[in-house]
């Protein structure tokens, strides 16, 4: 059985439209199957297709069968900079996939927390066992993993909530207009290029909301921005920061094709997470400090352009 949990972030006017928006890998068709079949709970309680979704409710899905192989532990080595009988908090490095899954069976953090960790939640399903929020692939930086359903659902709500702080570093292309701001967008599927987000009309996409500030500018080059998340969409930093007119640094899919740079993928950091600990209900801060390879770049062009940065 693979179970799973979704808080939503969003007011939804069906049940079935919330869900295929969070699944991408299933039909309406089957979806309403699943709900008519009472695999589906709407804050513990069975409900119809139709069912109104409002921010906050948690909805739990149970996918009879669902896994075609099994999820292996992997010895690979990851940065854990905390953990407890509850969460555990992880720096993830560039380059690793967060879940199995699109092909991807090994070298995930999924696997390298399935040998290193005594414990995960089952809430996200078989395939992604304590995940309870996502990093793409070649951005670096800060996660929470739950060690149970209980924690699993407080961090989860937190982030649905926004009562959950995500602060990013990136350094981005050109130099920002303003010295902050907010972006407030519609974000959606690109209606040609299946693979990638983009900014939609009003009412086309979910909302997304991204806290801006300017932290140093090199001339007219390059500008290193501290993003704030107020909603989680994918990709939605990187997204937003091509909408600016200002795509993130090394970005293979929204950045500029020539790069001065040797990079692997885009200058983007989740630095800091601040949550509530979901048994003791205190607020507690988390860091990661930029990879080597990020603060190499800035350290270069701080000397060459003589600005001074204190992160």
């Amino acid at each position: 059985m693979d179970k799973r949990l979704f808080v939503a972030e969003d007011n939804y006017k069906r049940l079935d439209v919330f869900l295929s928006e969070q699944t991408e890998e299933f039909t309406r068709s089957r979806l309403k199957k699943l709900i008519d079949d009472g695999q589906v709970l709407l804050n513990g309680k069975k409900a119809k297709a139709g069912a109104e979704i409002k921010i906050g409710d948690q909805v739990t899905l149970d996918v009879p069968d669902a896994v075609e192989y099994e999820v292996k532990a992997e010895n690979i080595p990851i940065e854990i900079l905390y953990q407890d009988q509850d969460f555990a908090i992880v720096n993830k490095p560039q380059g690793m996939t967060v879940h199995v899954g699109n092909g991807n069976s090994e070298g995930t953090l999924v696997n390298a927390l399935l040998y290193a960790l005594d414990s995960l939640s089952g809430i996200g399903g078989v395939l992604r066992p304590g995940i309870v929020h996502r990093i793409d692939k070649d951005t670096s930086g800060l996660l929470v993993v739950a060690k149970n359903d209980k924690a699993h659902a407080s961090l989860a709500g937190q982030i649905a909530e926004k009562t959950c702080r995500r602060i990013y570093y990136a350094l981005l292309e050109g130099s920002v207009k303003a010295d902050s701001g907010r972006i407030v967008t519609d974000i959606g599927r690109h209606p040609t290029e299946r693979v990638k987000m983009a900014v939609l009309p009003d009412g086309k996409g979910k909302i997304a909301v991204t806290d801006y500030e300017v932290v140093a500018r090199f001339s007219k080059e390059y500008t290193l921005c501290r993003f704030s998340l107020q909603t989680g969409r994918t990709h939605q930093i990187r997204v937003h920061a091509k909408h600016m007119g200002n795509p993130v640094v090394g970005d293979p899919v929204y950045g500029y094709k020539k790069q001065k740079f040797a990079l692997n993928g885009q200058l983007l950091h989740a630095n800091t997470l601040v949550l509530t600990h979901p048994t003791t209900g205190k607020e507690m801060t988390f860091n990661a400090p930029l990879p080597p390879y990020f603060s190499e770049i800035l350290e270069k062009l701080c000397r060459q352009y003589k600005v001074e940065i204190h992160l």
